[in-house]
């Protein structure tokens, strides 16, 4: 009966614990060394997003038909934001003062100050545009520590960096299947990575877009945490209690 305990603790012991193989990043990172990265990348402008448009130039009195304010220069996390900057609606377009309508959706920032540029060189010949994207969001949900939505000022963070600012995995996140949802064309992609390996590095969903949505799953652990199967360490354990009060009791 005493082989049978101790065998019992050892099972209870070992089923308890994660691998190396499950909890660490990146195990084949030798393949990275000394390799580039050949990607690039620029968001496109889609349907509701709203942009941020400057335009300047030595001349400030002809630009005053053409601005007007959209609450980034005073307060860049204004909630009414949105309604200050120009809304691409369903058209794919943005409605600029005196020129109208632009087209901007499936176009890079740098594409878009280059048509406005050369509207509004008719007008004003040294004219200057930047355009940003005042809405660019990610949301990071599922077994990390801090969940939640994360604006991306510079308009550029990959999926690492992403999972960095929710604050890392769980010790029940699930690192061999993180899941990533995009929209493309107005419907939704998904793609699964393993952040075990390196790979993913040269995947479309290394760098994130607007709008995309990463989802950490549980793992089998985190999943008998939640009570949703059985949790053989603590059937084991309780057992052993079970089996050391029957012996007890029959001395």
């Amino acid at each position: 009966m005493r082989n049978f305990l101790t065998l019992l603790l050892v099972i209870c012991l070992l089923s308890s614990c994660a691998t190396k193989k499950e909890i660490v990043y990146f195990q084949d990172a030798e393949n990275l060394t000394d390799k580039i990265n050949e990607q690039t990348f620029e968001p496109i402008i889609e349907s509701n997003d709203i942009l941020y448009v400057s335009i300047s130039s030595m001349n400030e009195a002809v630009l005053l038909p053409f601005k007007r304010s959209t609450g980034l220069e005073s307060n860049a996390s204004n909630s009414n934001a949105g309604l200050q900057g120009y809304l691409v609606n369903v058209d794919g377009d943005i409605r600029f003062p005196v020129i109208g309508n632009v087209s901007v959706v499936g176009k890079t920032r740098g594409q878009v100050e280059a048509d406005l540029k050369l509207e509004l060189s008719e007008f004003i010949t040294d004219v200057v545009v930047d355009v940003r994207i005042m809405n660019f969001k990610i949301t990071v949900i599922g077994e990390v520590n801090n969940p939640g939505v994360y604006n991306i000022p510079d308009e550029r963070v990959t999926l690492p960096q992403a999972l960095g600012l929710a604050g890392d995995l769980s010790e029940d996140g699930k690192r061999e299947n993180i899941l990533v949802i995009r929209e493309i064309n107005g419907q939704q992609q998904v793609s699964r990575i393993d952040l075990t390996k390196t790979d993913f590095f040269s995947s479309p969903y290394y760098f994130l877009k607007q709008n995309d949505v990463v989802y950490v799953e549980p793992s089998t652990k985190g999943v008998k945490k939640s009570g949703f199967i059985p949790d053989i360490p603590a059937l084991l354990s309780l057992m052993t209690v079970v089996l050391s009060t029957i012996i007890l009791l029959t001395r």
